[in-house]
């Protein structure tokens, strides 16, 4: 009843303008009054300050009496009723999902209790049984003795052949057939090694015979010792040295026997080098 009452109340909101203009006028024709202005002055803010209060309060009522304020609360009852709908539909997916994650729960905690039943440790608590063996029967001695004169005469028949026939035939064969692999091995040619060796035979001087130095040097011979080509080197001053190739073999000849044979020719060499050395 009272914000209807102050809807429709007619109030004067603009009087303090109509105050102010009619001061000016009176001002400018008798001139301005100190005190009384500064009271209207003062009277005159109070009044504005009201007139503002009560402009305030006039909008505010009648943006709530107006068409659009009936239809806010409606609004936004129904806009909380959708929220609380929302709500309780995601509240009751919570739940379900809840209870699956309990159900999944529940069915590990059993699983988990049927492997701890069936795990080791738990078969090693069980209690063991113990096994009995069969009791055997005693055999009479004179049963026993019977036997053993059985055995005997099983031995006794050999009926297969000996085991130590078969040992002597197997070591014989392996005798033989080390023997043949010497024989081969003994017929097969070693590798010999040899060597290929250039000798330079020097003369005393130009008026010695070189054909008869070179006979002399190969009328060398020893077990291992080929000779093979030969020539004549000019050495200076008409001085020719002999150049002679031979093969020897390095376990039955060798360059210092080579050279104390060739020297014992005093008439004819002077000395003996070795140009060249390679091994064939």
């Amino acid at each position: 009843m009272a914000t209807n009452f102050l809807v429709h109340e007619k109030i004067w909101f603009d009087k303090f303008k109509y105050d102010d203009a009619e001061r000016k006028f009176y001002e400018q024709m008798n001139g301005p009054v100190a005190g009384s202005s500064r009271q209207e002055n003062g009277a005159s803010v109070i009044l504005r300050d009201i007139a503002r209060a009560r402009e305030n309060i006039q909008k505010s009522l009648a943006g709530s009496s107006g068409p659009g304020a009936s239809s806010g609360p409606s609004g936004d009852h129904s806009e909380l009723a959708v929220r609380i709908a929302s709500l309780e539909v995601e509240n009751q997916s919570l739940r379900g999902v809840v209870q699956d994650l309990q159900q999944a729960v529940c069915r590990l905690e059993a699983r988990l209790s049927a492997l701890e039943k069936s795990s080791p440790t738990h078969r090693a608590t069980a209690p063991q049984t113990q096994h009995v063996s069969p009791m055997r029967q005693v055999e009479p001695p004179g049963r026993k003795a019977a036997t053993a004169a059985e055995d005997d005469e099983d031995d006794a028949i050999d009926l297969f052949g000996s085991d130590e026939e078969e040992d002597k035939e197997a070591a014989r064969l392996r005798e033989e057939r080390l023997r043949q692999y010497a024989e081969k091995k003994a017929k097969k040619p070693a590798l010999v090694a040899k060597s290929s060796i250039l000798l330079d035979v020097k003369p005393w001087d130009d008026e010695t015979d070189m054909a008869q130095l070179e006979a002399c040097v190969r009328s060398i011979r020893l077990d291992g010792l080929t000779w093979g080509g030969s020539r004549l080197v000019p050495v200076g001053y008409g001085i020719r040295k002999l150049q002679i190739q031979c093969v020897v073999e390095d376990d039955k000849v060798g360059t210092d026997l080579l050279e104390e044979e060739i020297t014992k020719f005093e008439e004819h060499v002077q000395s003996v080098d070795v140009a060249a050395f390679n091994k064939i």
